[in-house]
């Protein structure tokens, strides 16, 4: 009873480990499972082989206990004496030494190699291949630009397949963590520190990335994704964010003769879009929010030049669609109590206007 009371407790907690494991592989937002990229790669094999020798020792120290139970057992029932392990002392004594000595020494060597081998294999110093992007950690939001290019978005990051890019961190209030798992490992964004990481991958996709460093009261929601192109498609992706925001369209006072306003949607919708970019720059939006070619320059809060082509609202929280956009417009503190952003009074009809005049910044 004493080895199966010994032994049952650790086969369980194995069990359990191995099963939560596969829960985390099933997640498709966000797993250390799988990874695609370079850094990653290299974390994964390392921690493949700590995971792997470490379950081979355990194994093997548990069949050693349950087999010395099983034989002292024997003995006991046979009455066996002291005797019959005489001559078997030197032997036990190589045997200990060499369990207990030579090869825990060989695997933490081995281990501590492999460990510098990963170490230079995700060297934030390391050459890149040209495009650089600088993100800057904000409670809790992240600024993303592309300073060569001209380019501001927010809570997203876009790279082309195939090249290494180098990501400068930076925070503006509290300490921050970069951590895309599939991709990388996790960067500090120290305020007043300039730190650097970088990323690489062949796979085409969108990837989550988290905050990994408790940063306050949404810190378990302050995410981001990143999209990896193909260089094309990610130069496309460059030129259409380097535009400014288009003019809401004239809508024809006229229109055709014989035709009905009311069947006449398109001007109905220039002139709601008109009618919302007069509500955004007359509210306090001006003072946080930026769109470029508008006299809306303020930097609080994220860039909405092309708010409409992100995946995401409010740092990952939300699918960027037009019922969560005006839950978040008219109460953000509902969804993300603790954020920088106030409610917005707007009556119905500047709600919808100003909803339409966003949801046409792509």
């Amino acid at each position: 009873m004493i080895g199966r009371r010994t032994v049952l407790p650790l086969i369980a907690a194995a069990t359990g480990a191995v099963l939560l494991g596969g829960c985390a592989a099933a997640e498709e937002q966000q797993s250390p499972l799988n990874p695609v990229g370079r850094s990653a790669e290299a974390i994964d094999v390392h921690w493949q082989t700590m995971l792997w020798t470490g379950a081979a020792v355990w194994v093997i120290v548990v069949a050693m206990m349950v087999a010395t139970l099983v034989r002292r057992r024997r003995r006991d029932s046979a009455g066996a004496d002291d005797r019959r392990g005489e001559g078997g002392g030197r032997g036990s004594v190589l045997f200990v030494a060499l369990a207990g000595a030579v090869i825990p020494a060989v695997i933490i060597v081995g281990i501590t190699v492999q460990s510098v081998w990963v170490l230079q294999e995700t060297d934030p110093g390391q050459e890149v291949d040209g495009t650089t992007i600088t993100v800057t950690g904000h409670q809790y939001w992240w600024e993303v630009e592309y300073p060569e290019h001209g380019v501001v978005t927010a809570n997203e990051i876009h790279i082309p397949t195939g090249e290494r890019v180098r990501l400068e961190l930076s925070s503006d209030d509290v300490v921050h963590s970069v951590w895309v798992p599939e991709l990388s490992g996790k960067t500090d964004m120290v305020p007043g520190r300039a730190t650097n990481m970088w990323l690489e991958t062949d796979e085409p996709g969108t990837y989550w990335g988290q905050c990994a460093e408790y940063c306050g009261m949404q810190h378990a929601l302050m995410r981001f994704i990143v999209v990896v192109h193909e260089p094309a498609e990610f130069e496309g992706w460059l030129e259409a964010q380097t535009q400014h925001a288009a003019e809401p369209p004239t809508p024809d006072p006229t229109g055709e003769p014989g035709i009905d306003p009311e069947e006449r949607p398109a001007d109905q919708d220039a002139e709601l879009v008109a009618r919302g970019r007069e509500v955004f720059m007359s509210s306090s939006c001006v003072y946080c929010h930026a769109i470029s070619g508008t006299e809306a320059q303020g930097r609080e809060g994220p860039d909405l030049t092309h708010l409409a082509s992100r995946d995401t609202l409010a740092a990952g929280t939300l699918p960027n669609n037009p019922g969560n956009l005006a839950a978040w417009v008219v109460d953000p503190q509902a969804i993300k109590p603790g954020n920088e952003m106030p409610g917005t009074d707007l009556d119905g009809d500047e709600l919808q206007a100003l909803l339409a005049y966003l949801e046409s910044l792509e």
